[in-house]
């Protein structure tokens, strides 16, 4: 007997029960191969064990002239209760002849009985980069950012009089997470629930105060999945909880000179939002790596 069934068994005698993974993480380990006790059969509950009690059970006798069947067909329950439910006054039925199906109401079309299982659900399929600015400012773009987006980043941060007093490091996050995923029952509250549950930790991890989040990319409904998962209405993202500022893709801005001179008054008011807050009172962020 291996070790690992042995722990087992210590853990069922003290009531606790041992969980195995059903899928591998990605550069994870793979469990620990041994020989698995096969679990006990779930039991029946008691309304199934009834319904198989009278289906196995012998015939009745019943002196009743109006539910006694021929000789030549031998009687079961399924066929008495057939003659209990289906039958109308003044209409005899034999045990041996075929039920007829109950007429469906008006109000339920007959596609409504008999439709085909829906094809399953797939995940919603994005990903992001990620970084924050003293702990105060979320900043999200779409896709993995390049080496001059990011250097761009940085520059755009400055000239609007945002100096980070520690160099922030950019995450890059992918949903779904595993590359063998299952089919969800609800892709886009999943994503949701995905991409809250990774700024969450990463706030647990490095004591963020977040304030703000600067989305850098368009937002529309011509924008598809990530419009859909920030959940961006009224100026605030509903999926992550914080107010939003939204400029324009990084991409855009490298070798366009009249896009960076439209984006100027905005960086200007950007700056005054973040001089308005003294450090002093926000706590330095925790090095993100």
């Amino acid at each position: 007997m291996t070790q690992e069934v042995i722990r087992r068994h210590y853990l069922d005698a003290m009531g606790i029960t041992a969980w195995a993974a059903k899928y591998q993480l990605p550069n994870a380990l793979p469990t620990e191969a041994c020989e698995w006790e096969e679990s006990a059969p779930a039991p029946t509950p008691p309304r199934e064990r009834l319904q198989a009690l009278l289906d196995d059970a012998p015939a009745p006798r019943r002196a009743a002239p109006e539910l006694s069947v021929p000789g030549d067909v031998t009687a079961s329950p399924s066929a008495i209760r057939a003659l209990l439910t289906n039958d109308q006054p003044g209409q005899a039925k034999h045990a041996g002849e075929p039920p007829v199906p109950a007429a469906l109401p008006d109000s339920q079309p007959a596609e409504a009985v008999a439709a085909p299982d829906a094809a399953p659900a797939k995940p919603l399929a994005f990903s992001l980069s990620c970084l924050c600015v003293d702990g105060r400012w979320l900043v999200l773009h779409a896709g993995e950012m390049s080496t001059s987006e990011q250097q761009l980043l940085i520059n755009l941060l400055y000239a609007a009089g945002i100096q980070p007093s520690v160099a922030p490091s950019i995450t890059h996050f992918t949903w779904p997470q595993m590359t063998n995923a299952f089919a969800v029952e609800d892709p886009l509250d999943e994503a949701r629930e995905g991409l809250a549950a990774f700024v969450a930790g990463r706030v647990n991890r490095q004591g963020w105060q977040l304030e703000q989040l600067l989305w850098w990319g368009a937002l529309g409904a011509d924008q598809g999945t990530l419009d859909r998962v920030l959940n961006v209405a009224d100026g605030q993202s509903h999926t992550l909880s914080l107010p939003v500022w939204q400029g324009p893709a990084l991409a855009s801005l490298l070798d366009n000179t009249n896009n960076k001179r439209d984006l100027w008054p905005e960086l200007q008011l950007l700056g005054q939002q973040w001089a308005s807050v003294s450090p002093a009172d926000t706590p330095q962020a925790a090095d993100d790596h």
